[in-house]
């Protein structure tokens, strides 16, 4: 069941409330003893995560929920961490991994208990179901859930420097498509680049940062939030600013300076999903 975006938090007695975990989603089967694991695109992903094999209850469930890596020390959650896991294939590097970066599954929803299907059943009455069937241990843990209360949890989460929020009806029923019976709002960070350059074939504009001593460098690439009046306005500016090109970039004198709102900084200095807001004057 995948998210609508929303804009704004909200209260609503018929919402629960949930902190958006900056991880990758992740089915759990667990049948006779046995667990598999498997991503949103229903590829397999079990042997990546040997710590998630002992699930910490005594019955057959399938969970839905979110995998990541979370620092001990901060409680700060690493999405590019969680994402070296997943692409570790290697078995000595996972048995390694798994020591020193272990993951951690934070499960929302319960899809199937000891047989019985329950994505019929209203979202409250799952959540009384999970509550019931999961044990939070060292790796596994059941998500937090404020009642009615969105607009207080996104503070929360501002401070806190996290993705952002979940809102979902209490009455929703769980779907295998896009429902806008839960929805995303998104706590975005904001910052200034310049455009160096544009891609020569699809649409993207290479977003530059200046450095400690005044150069500049690549922070990413903006393809989102560009409206057609925007493209047109660049592309009769810049064309006045070009200093040279390679296969894939024209190459601009970093003139233009855009706001961009983005998830975060990664540990490298990139933007994360940067998409256009305006040009800043």
């Amino acid at each position: 069941m995948l998210l609508e975006t929303g804009d704004q938090p909200f209260n609503d007695d018929r919402y629960l409330f949930e902190p958006k975990i900056d991880g990758h989603r992740l089915i759990l089967s667990h049948r006779n003893g046995q667990t598999k694991l498997y991503t949103r695109y229903q590829n397999e992903c079990t042997r990546q995560y040997p710590e998630l094999l002992r699930v910490p209850t005594n019955d057959d469930v399938i969970l839905d929920g979110e995998v990541a890596c979370i620092d001990p020390d901060t409680g700060e959650i690493c999405l590019e961490s969680v994402m070296e896991r997943f692409r570790t294939t290697k078995q000595t590097k996972i048995q390694y991994a798994y020591k020193t970066q272990p993951v951690h599954f934070v499960a929302f929803d319960i899809l199937s208990h000891n047989g019985r299907d329950l994505r019929r059943l209203p979202l409250a009455e799952r959540k009384v179901i999970l509550n019931e069937v999961l044990e939070d241990n060292h790796y596994f843990s059941k998500s937090m859930v404020v009642d009615g209360r969105g607009t207080e949890l996104f503070r929360l989460i501002q401070e806190r420097n996290m993705e952002g929020i979940v809102a979902k009806r209490k009455d929703s029923i769980y779907v295998s498509k896009r429902s806008n019976q839960w929805v995303k709002i998104i706590n975005w960070q904001y910052a200034d680049v310049y455009i160096a350059g544009y891609r020569r074939k699809e649409f993207g504009w290479l977003a530059a940062v200046p450095t400690a001593d005044g150069q500049m460098r690549t922070a990413g690439v903006i393809e989102l939030g560009v409206t057609p009046e925007q493209k047109r306005a660049f592309y009769g500016v810049c064309k006045h600013l070009v200093i040279g090109e390679d296969n894939h970039f024209v190459h601009l004198d970093p003139r233009i300076r855009a706001k961009v709102k983005i998830r975060n900084w990664t540990r490298s200095g990139m933007l994360r999903s940067p998409a256009f807001v305006e040009f800043a004057l």
